[in-house]
């Protein structure tokens, strides 16, 4: 095991973690993280200055072993991947499986993660209000929609009526409602692909929130596939609720405006 043997070089050295993170720069808890094997693939990075603290550089067990994660993954091509090559990624890889595709995903930005928050918490505050027995969550979060072993996603946003679909590693089984918040490099996925998934896997409502083009595009999969169109102008009806609730989109853009959106 990669930690077992980065531990017996290390002890060989008689080399605290302090020691070994003063000279490799690697925080000590990520370290010990690695070492005690919680974190089973590390940054490459991380390793080769883990490594060359250790007096060791080049073709060293620990490179090697990640070297040859990296290369039996790239063997594959799009299309051929599964849920055990996406298990198997490295912790601080964001990505989704779509279709048996890898989608790498960059860290989103602040305006998205402010979205985020603003509207889970109009449907958080809506369900508490009213006792309801939904549960919202966010991305990060995996959701497999099917039994298909070829596509795990993380939407942004889900709403999840039946609690059975919600275990300790993810969702399984298709969301009440969806929201995905766009991003310049998200935008034809959430637009095309995604919509299709999600109302072929039984999704009853999609929503693609576009900050840029300050607009939201709703779908409720249970009456028909016409997209229902919305500026931030308006008030966006939730059609799981029978539009009983609705999200103001105008007063979330002013809640917006002192935070970020001059700054645009």
């Amino acid at each position: 095991m990669l930690g077992e043997d980065l531990r017996r070089r290390k002890e060989a050295l008689s080399l605290t973690t302090k020691e070994w993170s003063d000279l490799s720069g690697v925080p000590v808890g990520t370290i010990n993280k690695i070492l005690s094997g919680e974190t089973k693939s590390p940054q490459y990075d991380t390793l080769c200055a883990l490594e060359a603290a250790l007096g060791e550089r080049g073709d060293t067990l620990a490179v090697r072993e990640f070297t040859s994660y990296q290369t039996e993954i790239l063997q594959k091509k799009q299309g051929e991947y599964n849920a055990e090559d996406y298990y198997a990624l490295p912790e601080d890889v964001r990505a989704e499986l779509l279709d048996g595709e890898l989608i790498y995903m960059q860290a989103p930005l602040t305006l998205h993660q402010l979205f985020l928050t603003e509207i889970l918490f109009e449907f958080q505050s809506y369900i508490r209000k009213n006792r309801g027995n939904c549960l919202v969550l966010p991305a990060p979060l995996d959701v497999r929609l099917d039994d298909s072993a070829k596509t795990i996603l993380q939407p942004d946003i889900v709403i999840i009526c039946d609690r059975s679909k919600v275990k300790r590693e993810g969702v399984y089984g298709a969301p009440d409602l969806v929201v995905e918040i766009v991003s310049d490099g998200s935008r034809k996925l959430d637009y095309r692909r995604k919509l299709t998934k999600y109302a072929d896997a039984g999704v009853r409502e999609y929503w693609i929130v576009d900050p840029k083009r300050q607009a939201v595009v709703t779908y409720h999969f249970e009456e028909d596939e016409i997209p229902y169109k919305y500026s931030f102008h308006d008030k966006v009806p939730v059609r799981i609720y029978g539009g009983r609730f609705e999200v103001d989109f105008f007063d979330l853009k002013t809640r917006l405006d002192s935070m970020y959106w001059s700054e645009q």
